[in-house]
């Protein structure tokens, strides 16, 4: 689960960690309150989406200005007249794609005089199943470029869960950035209240890009991502308030009510497989035939009629998928189960594009005889590669 920059400065100023005085603002007329509630002299004006590269990024309407998502003025006035032009309109970076995502919500804060930008983030390493901190000089930019273009420039190293964390691990951070007498003391306290926000909110990545070194010479948290463990919100109640379900994908929504696992993806093939594994060689087969997967959908070992019938309406909900793969292999998860699930959800809302059903495992006959006898005008797969071939070849004609 992602919260917006605001959010997560908030959960920052919580364990005490220097953050910039802001206000959110939700609409155009609390703006010029908002930015008179600040000191100055400078204020920024941020755009809150869940993607990154909003300073980069540009609006689709010519009535929000030319600037990007994130913008600096010198008086009150002029911050909250940038925020109404923001408010209601569509915003582009390279991380929301060419769709966009619209500006909700503004984030005005007071503004920094920085003398140094650093990159730090807290993140969970799979590869070694711990918590690791990753360190740049290189603050402001995007990390990837940072890693392609100049990789000894990042340095990463992982917490022992037995030990835990100690402060010669903040004094490596700081000595990685440079830091020098009384800012290596203020790094080593920064980079452990991190860490306890990190275990104590179940966080799977916490990123603070930039991490400035401010001309007075104390560190300040410019900008903050934090995403946290969907599995972990049932203990934080707090956490979970903050989602913003206008920034998720409406399918994907819907689905995790119906605890469906699905992601929107960009091919015309929508699926519907059970377990995980199976639908990651489902999408990899018919990439392999030549065409391109609509979504990742695993139903579940222990899916009811109902959770199939759900799971059919989210993929033909999508106006993308040209055509639609089933492909179950019962062992929990019987197939007249989701025969029937199929044959309901095609009753409901219909079938316009083809549809492969591909069965194997409990109760498989009884599932192929439902199929048979639905007069659904639906396409039977022998095997994984004969229903992946037969779907492509009747989408692409």
């Amino acid at each position: 689960m992602n919260i917006h920059e605001y959010q997560a400065k908030g959960l920052l100023r919580d364990y005490g960690l220097p953050v910039s005085d802001g206000h959110v603002v939700l609409e155009a007329a609390d703006a010029a309150r908002a930015a008179g509630a600040l000191a100055g002299p400078i204020w920024v004006v941020k755009a809150q989406i869940h993607a990154g590269g909003r300073g980069k990024g540009h609006f689709k309407e010519a009535d929000a200005g030319e600037k990007g998502g994130v913008r600096i003025t010198r008086s009150a006035e002029d911050a909250a007249a940038q925020a109404t032009q923001m408010l209601g309109h569509t915003l582009v970076t390279h991380q929301t794609g060419p769709a966009g995502k619209q500006v909700n919500r503004i984030y005005i804060e007071d503004g920094s005089d920085i003398a140094k930008e650093f990159y730090l983030a807290v993140l969970v390493d799979r590869a070694t199943s711990r918590v690791s901190f990753v360190v740049s000089t290189e603050g402001g930019m995007n990390i990837e470029d940072v890693a392609a273009e100049t990789p000894e420039k990042i340095i990463s190293f992982s917490i022992d869960p037995a030990s835990g964390l100690s402060a010669f691990h903040g004094r490596r951070v700081a000595f990685a950035l440079g830091l020098e007498g009384a800012q290596v003391k203020q790094c080593v306290d920064l980079v452990s209240r991190l860490y306890k926000l990190f275990l104590e909110k179940d966080c799977e990545m916490l990123e603070i890009n930039p991490l400035v070194l401010t001309t007075s010479g104390t560190l300040k948290c410019l900008d903050a991502k934090l995403s946290f463990d969907g599995n972990a919100m049932y203990r934080h109640p707090d956490i979970a308030a903050l989602r913003d379900e206008t920034e998720e994908d409406a399918k994907e929504l819907a689905a995790s009510k119906f605890d469906l696992n699905y992601i929107a993806l960009e091919g015309e093939i929508g699926c519907m497989v059970n377990g995980a594994g199976l639908a990651m060689a489902t999408m990899d087969i018919i990439k392999l035939y030549g065409a391109e997967p609509a979504n990742f959908l695993d139903v579940g070992g222990g899916a009811t009629k109902e959770k199939v019938t759900e799971a059919f309406k989210i993929i033909t909900s999508d106006p993308n998928v040209k055509g639609i793969l089933v492909n179950i292999f019962g062992g929990i998860m019987r197939c007249d189960v989701i025969a029937e699930g199929v044959i309901a959800a095609v009753k409901e809302v219909g079938l316009q594009v083809p549809l492969v059903v591909r069965l194997e495992g409990t109760n498989v006959e009884l599932g192929k005889d439902i199929i048979r006898n639905s007069g659904l005008n639906v396409i039977a797969g022998d095997n994984l590669a004969d229903a992946a071939q037969k779907i492509v070849k009747a989408v692409k004609g």
